[in-house]
């Protein structure tokens, strides 16, 4: 029973931490990884000791980094795989072995021994996968280019990291004498491959849908946890990484028709232990060695980042990335990474590295860690808004005249683009992704970078001489701040805004922009209108009655927002709106029926 509740205890503890930490620094741009990790070192041996086995909670909580890894396979296919085969050897080559050889030089150049020296550098070479790929799912990007060579040098890594683990033991004195062990290992290997290849093709698709048959959620959400801890031993069983072994076993289960089921079982379960890996990564942190040598370890910290960056910039500029993402790159994976833990555990079980090194080499990537969200902080911060202050060239754009403009070109504004092309209206776009610029340029847009709130760059694309300016971007606020500095600079000009929700739609209103689209409402309202069709109802009637709902819903919206600010009279004003609304509709079905009766 005390196992139990010091057990609740520590989760509670865990919980608690990361329900404080995490949307705090989410609310003030800093990332959800450093909320957790800063979570761990408060309640850590160095923070309020509220936990003290952290070795245990790190292992379990490396489970994490498994499942993101199972979830990352089965979004890519074996043809997609192989398509990533090129930037994956190519730029996750050069990464390693360049980020390799320099810290390795930088480490003989300090005094480490030859064997020392490219340990440490092999070790260090290696970025976060959980931060780097949690980075781009925040920001949205994981499916852009830079995120895909992102991916690319990150798969190379997790690979690359088997040969090297098997490598590291054999360096050890009177290592060499076990050939036979070698050819074993191989042969394991092997044969994982084999059995995951073969089972995943042949063995796995009738046992799913057997369980599937079974119609019980429970037992198809245990399957797949068993299928992820099952790989994941299995690879570590034959001296793989969990992370690889679980990543092929999605791979082969991409194009399965369980594909997104097994997603939805396995997601809550991945965001929980991912998070706990954070937490637990930051209890790690042994401060006594910042406290003794803080020079040494903040120093070694900025010397494996710029080092990092250093190998990085080149890589993203030979990937073909503009300015701003070969700089998002170099932030994203310029730490050290969970993988450096256990290459310098072997190599201390070896005797290759000396404890007091082994020791300083974990501080030092776990502190990159910690630098990694704060860079990225900058780089939203002041990076992005100097590229965006960049005028581009007079010969890249030519501002039209009595032309349209629309500001963001995502799948909201992809659609009114197109349709406005297809009755030849002159556009002109502005976007804010540099990769999305060169895409659209391809199709013939007029396209200008930056941030749509800035007055200058309005100006640029002609917005004195626009007949209509469309505000689509997916960001409310900025589409408030676009909105109000082109009402206050262009007066006469005709603003037609993208909203979110009903209360975006009145602060709109209030800057003077009345034409306002919710984004979802026509389509959800087009929806209930195929569902009442589908209900029984005639097609007239279900055009009718969407009709009249979207008229008295366009009422109702105006006249609340004479209750803004109020929140009890908005809240009794919404209960007496949807009252008066279901007697209105009520009242229009009986007059529907009539009339069809009466016909």
């Amino acid at each position: 029973m005390i196992m139990e509740q010091s057990f609740l205890g520590s989760a509670l503890i865990y919980l608690c931490a990361a329900i404080i930490a995490v949307p705090i620094f989410k609310r003030l741009g800093l990332g959800a990884a450093l909320g957790y990790l800063v979570a761990g070192m408060v309640i850590g041996p160095w923070g309020f000791e509220l936990i003290s086995d952290v070795d245990a909670i790190l292992k379990f909580s490396e489970f994490g980094v498994v499942l993101l890894m199972f979830l990352i396979g089965l979004e890519l296919n074996p043809k997609k795989l192989w398509q990533l085969r090129r930037p994956a050897i190519g730029l996750g080559g050069m990464q390693v072995l360049g980020t390799a050889l320099l810290l390795a030089l930088v480490g003989l150049g300090l005094g480490l021994g030859f064997t020392a020296a490219v340990i440490s550098g092999a070790a260090l070479a290696m970025s976060s996968t959980p931060i780097a790929l949690q980075s781009l799912e925040e920001r949205g990007l994981a499916r852009a280019g830079v995120g895909v060579s992102a991916f690319a040098i990150l798969l190379f890594q997790d690979i690359i990291v088997v040969p090297i683990l098997a490598i590291v033991p054999l360096l050890e004195p009177g290592a060499h004498s076990s050939r036979v062990d070698g050819w074993t290992a191989a042969l394991e290997v092997f044969a994982f491959f084999a059995l995951i290849v073969v089972g995943g093709r042949f063995a796995l698709r009738p046992i799913f849908r057997f369980i599937a048959s079974t119609r019980l959620r429970e037992i198809f959400t245990a399957f797949s946890l068993f299928l992820v801890v099952g790989a994941g031993l299995l690879a570590e069983a034959v001296g793989m990484s969990m992370a690889l072994g679980t990543f092929l076993a999605g791979v082969l289960l991409a194009e399965s028709e369980y594909r997104h089921e097994l997603e939805l079982n396995i997601e809550p379960f991945k965001g929980l232990l991912l998070g706990l890996f954070f937490i637990a990564v930051g209890m790690s942190v042994d401060f006594s060695l910042l406290v003794e040598r803080p020079l040494v370890v903040l120093g070694l910290v900025a010397l494996l980042v710029s080092v990092k960056m250093l190998v990085l910039l080149p890589i993203g500029r030979f990937a073909g990335h503009v300015r701003t993402d070969r700089l998002l790159l170099a932030a994203l994976l310029s730490q050290g990474g969970e993988f450096a833990f256990v290459l310098i555990s072997v190599a201390l079980g070896a005797s290759l590295v000396e404890p007091e090194l082994a020791a300083l080499l974990v501080v030092v990537a776990t502190f990159s860690m910690l630098a990694t969200p704060l860079l990225l902080y900058f780089y939203d911060r002041f990076f992005c808004q100097l590229a965006s202050n960049e005028q581009l060239r007079p010969s890249d754009v030519v501002a039209n005249q009595e032309h349209v403009i629309i500001a963001g070109f995502g799948r909201f504004g992809q659609i009114i683009g197109r349709f406005l092309m297809s009755l030849k209206m002159p556009l002109t776009i502005i976007d804010h992704d540099p990769n999305h610029i060169e895409f659209i340029r391809k199709f013939g847009y007029k396209v200008f970078y930056g941030d749509a709130t800035r007055l200058d760059l309005l100006e640029a694309a002609g917005a004195d001489k626009a007949r209509l300016l469309v505000l689509a971007m997916d960001d409310a606020d900025a589409v408030l701040a676009a909105a109000k500095a082109a009402r206050e600079q262009f007066p006469n000009l005709t603003i037609l805004a993208r909203a979110r929700n009903r209360p975006n739609v009145n602060d709109l209103r209030e800057l003077g922009v009345t034409l306002v689209k919710r984004e979802t409402f026509a389509s959800a309202l087009e929806l209930g209108e195929l569902a009442l069709r589908e209900l029984g109802f005639g097609a007239h009637e279900a055009n009718r009655a969407a009709h009249r709902f979207r008229t008295y819903d366009e009422k109702m919206l105006v006249a609340s927002a004479a209750f803004r600010g109020d929140e009890k009279k908005s809240i009794d004003y919404a209960k007496k709106s949807r009252e008066q609304l279901e007697r209105l509709m009520n009242a229009d079905e009986a007059e529907l029926t009539s009339d069809k009766d009466w016909r």
